[in-house]
């Protein structure tokens, strides 16, 4: 049931002024194509600058200049706005200035302590230089090595030493022999060894003739057997020590051979670094190695016969290789590294494993490199958002700019996960210059919740999202336009589809004396405006194909906007466009989904009775109004309050709701709407249902701009579009936001023929007149008389208390 029109009861109303829509040039900035300086963009050059930027380029080159610690960059900016394309003009890889002295790393054999790689520095291009020389190096030593042994000096020596042993061995004996000789008796080599037999003319005595000897005779031939007996064992008892000597001997040959052959080698190479002291301590430790494993450089399978498979040999000398992490020859200035991945493993390097056997093997030469390897000495480019939400990667990449050190770590050593034993590769010294790219609220929540940040990320770089629209900034912008078309090797654009895009950007910025510098939606403009262009055989592209990817994108996402107004058109959703109701009024809201938005008219409604003084905020009640939402209502509580009841209480109480509304309702832009539907609920001034209304108020009545103002326009008119336009319909909006008025061509037309209006407003007292038709004296005298009967009611109810209370 509606509430009463008690416009009969108020005879001192009095039709308001006449109030002028605003003229359709007022609703929409036109850029005139006549006005461009050229027929095509193939006539313009580049961009050289970046639009509108000059506070983030200031920024970028104070910070990517200065020298000291801790002044890292963090670039403040939307998706989209351009900052990567920004750094790639600032930090351009053919000319980007060093940190300090770019050099290669790599990692070596720790022959100490093989868990514990050697980090070596080298200027830039050697590290290749060195893996290549210790490969040749080694293929070298595998030719020369096995061909030393193999000669015949080396034969003879090994033979002189064999016959050295042998003559010492056999003299030994012989003597002996002699020896039992003279004594009758004969020393006899078996398998086993060596054995003594009596003897008699010549001849070894049988066991049965020995034993049938007189017993003298017998034992003194045992003695002189055991006497004998215990100078074989003397000279048994020297062949190890002989034997030991003979391999010493022999091991000095080998060592003698071996350094005539790795010497020159080794020492070859040694010349050729020895500038540089780290690199002689490795090589040393080499030299050394090579040395006590020179045998294995003397085996040679029989496949590897040939020099061509010394190569496949050099494989089995792991050790001895060289792990070159970052390899910097081909740079011609300081790297600069975009790591789009910035994972803990990313970020300071791994270490990887191979199975063998069924076992997770690893060493030196399986070490791989983050990208702060990759950019140490020069800069780093790192998306916040995934840095942020890669598990422990904030962590590591704070934790190595304080220490400006790369400490290669796996989570597992970290957090002590597991006990075996792991590689722990020297660290390496960090000299890198940071640049975090992000959206602002995640530079805002690092510098409200993580002490650190402040201290290593000194400067912000903030992008600006527009630029102020003038004959300059536009000349300038078509320019940034050419520059996208070259990038993305667009067709041209002739002066009217620039003109059109100049003003699709206004558009995108809700703000007619603007431009956006979104290049993401810019290029994804330009990019399907060309696509149409093609597709219709157009060798340019115009004003039409920029319109048609315009609508065509909004028509991809418009489904819901359909679907939305059509329970409104099929009077599911209750929503009038003409006519007019006390307490009821037409709001408008703005639904955003991701990058699209659209409008959409909503009943407001609004009762008052005789009560305390209290306006009920029923979307509060049941928490669907948010913190913004409540604010405003008690907004309007305190001006309701102030403009008629300023020396006495308020004698009613009223309630205010979105009616069919099943979500949260948040924001101040139906302040308008609810006060003129109270006011209106209060005195029982109809309002018209034919008009739409949007507006923030404050306390002393002024309305205030709001956002989405064309959305909303556009929502409201779709409706009375498609319900026939009666050429009283229109929209109320703030003042203020006359200036962001961009609206669709439809509107424009119905406008200028009269169909649909805009109507401005700069305070309450003219949404009033606007929306009732009454002037804003007569309907506050009319709400005063309906105040002044509530108090009178009140008293009576009072009074009628009291008299009870005295019964």
């Amino acid at each position: 049931m509606r509430i009463r029109d008690m416009t009969d009861q108020c005879p001192e109303l009095k039709p308001a002024q006449r109030h002028s829509a605003l003229p359709v040039a007022r609703l929409y900035s036109h850029c005139d194509p006549a006005e461009l300086p050229f027929h095509s963009t193939d006539e313009l050059e580049p961009l050289g600058e970046h639009l509108g930027q000059d506070r983030a380029v200031e920024a970028l080159q104070f910070g990517l200049q200065i020298p000291h610690d801790g002044y890292n960059i963090f670039m403040l900016g939307s998706t989209g706005v351009g900052k990567r394309e920004l750094l790639a003009k600032l930090l351009n890889k053919e000319s980007a200035v060093p940190q300090g002295e770019v050099s290669d790393w790599c990692y070596v054999n720790n022959f100490k302590s093989p868990d514990k790689p050697v980090a070596l520095r080298l200027p830039r291009g050697m590290g290749r230089q060195l893996r290549d020389d210790m490969t040749q190096t080694l293929e070298d030593l595998l030719g020369i090595m096995p061909a030393t042994f193999q000669s015949d000096e080396y034969q003879a020596r090994v033979q002189e030493l064999a016959e050295q042993y042998q003559s010492r061995e056999k003299e030994a004996f012989s003597v002996l022999a002699e020896k039992a000789k003279e004594k009758q008796i004969a020393m006899i080599q078996t398998p086993s060894g060596y054995t003594l037999a009596p003897v008699k003319d010549g001849e070894i005595i049988k066991p049965q003739d020995f034993e049938a000897l007189p017993e003298k005779q017998r034992l003194q031939s045992m003695e002189v057997i055991e006497g004998l007996k215990e100078e074989l064992k003397v000279i048994v008892r020297q062949l190890p020590s002989w034997k030991k000597e003979s391999r010493d001997l022999f091991k000095e040959l080998n060592k003698e051979f071996s350094q005539l052959a790795i010497d020159p080698v080794m020492n070859e190479l040694k010349e050729k670094y020895k500038n540089y002291p780290d690199v002689l301590v490795h090589l040393d430790a080499v030299h050394s190695s090579v040395m006590d494993e020179a045998e294995a450089f003397t085996q040679v399978p029989e496949e590897s016969a040939i020099p061509d498979n010394l190569k496949q040999r050099v494989r089995e000398f792991p050790q001895y290789s060289v792990n070159v992490l970052v390899d910097n020859q081909d740079l011609p200035a300081a790297p600069v590294i975009h790591e789009d991945n910035p994972g803990f493993a990313n970020l300071i390097g791994r270490v990887e494993y191979v199975s063998q056997m069924g076992t997770l093997t690893t060493d030196f030469t399986l070490i791989k490199p983050g990208a702060l390897h990759r950019a140490n000495s020069g800069y780093l480019i790192l998306e916040a958002d995934k840095v942020l939400t890669s598990p422990y990667a904030w962590m590591t990449l704070k934790r190595a700019l304080k220490a400006q050190e790369i400490r290669i770590q796996s989570l597992e050593q970290i957090f002590s996960f597991m006990s075996t034993v792991q590689l722990q590769p020297e660290p390496i010294p960090l000299n890198v210059k940071v640049v975090l790219a992000g959206d602002r609220y995640i530079y805002y929540i690092l510098q409200q919740y993580d002490p650190e940040f402040s201290t290593l990320f000194k400067v912000a770089a903030d992008m600006s999202e527009d630029v102020s629209r003038s004959p300059e900034s536009s000349a300038l912008f078509a320019r940034m336009i050419k520059t996208l078309q070259d990038r993305d090797k667009l067709l041209p654009l002739d002066s009217g589809a620039v003109a059109r895009v100049i003003e699709y950007a206004a558009r995108r910025m809700e703000d007619s004396e603007k431009l956006s510098l979104h290049q993401g939606r810019l290029s994804n403009l330009l990019t399907e405006s060309d696509f149409r262009a093609r597709q219709a055989g157009a060798d340019i592209i115009d004003a039409d194909h920029v319109n048609g990817a315009a609508e065509a994108a909004t028509h991809r996402m418009d489904q819901f906007r359909e679907k939305s107004h059509e329970g409104i058109l099929r009077d599911i959703m209750l929503v009038d466009t003409a006519g007019s109701a006390v307490g009821q009024i037409n709001g408008l809201a703005v639904y955003l989904l991701g990058d699209y938005a659209f409008g959409k008219p909503s009943r407001i409604t609004a009762t008052a009775r005789l009560g305390p003084g209290k306006v009920l905020d029923i979307e509060r009640e049941v928490d669907l109004g948010g913190k913004i939402h409540s604010k405003a209502v008690m907004i309007i509580s305190a001006l309701l309050a102030n403009r008629y009841a300023r020396s006495q209480p308020l004698p009613l109480s009223a309630s205010l709701v979105f009616e069919q509304s099943y979500g949260g309702i948040e924001g101040d832009s139906a302040s308008v709407a609810e006060l003129v539907a109270l006011i209106s609920a209060i005195a029982g001034i109809p309002i018209r249902q034919d008009l739409a209304v949007t507006g923030s108020l404050n306390q002393h009545g002024q309305v205030q701009a709001i956002g989405g103002v064309n959305e909303k326009i556009e929502g409201f008119f779709d409706i009375c579009f498609s319900r026939g336009l009666s050429g009283t319909q229109g929209v109320v909006i703030p003042q203020a936001n006359e200036v962001h008025l961009m609206l669709r061509q439809d509107v424009l037309d119905a406008v200028a023929a009269s169909q649909f209006h805009i109507y401005c407003a700069d305070s309450i007292d003219r949404a009033l007149e606007l929306l009732t038709g009454y002037s804003a004296a007569s309907i506050d005298n009319c709400v005063l008389a309906r105040v002044e009967e509530l108090q009178k009611l009140a008293k009576e109810y009072n009074n009628k208390g009291d008299d009870k209370d005295d019964d």
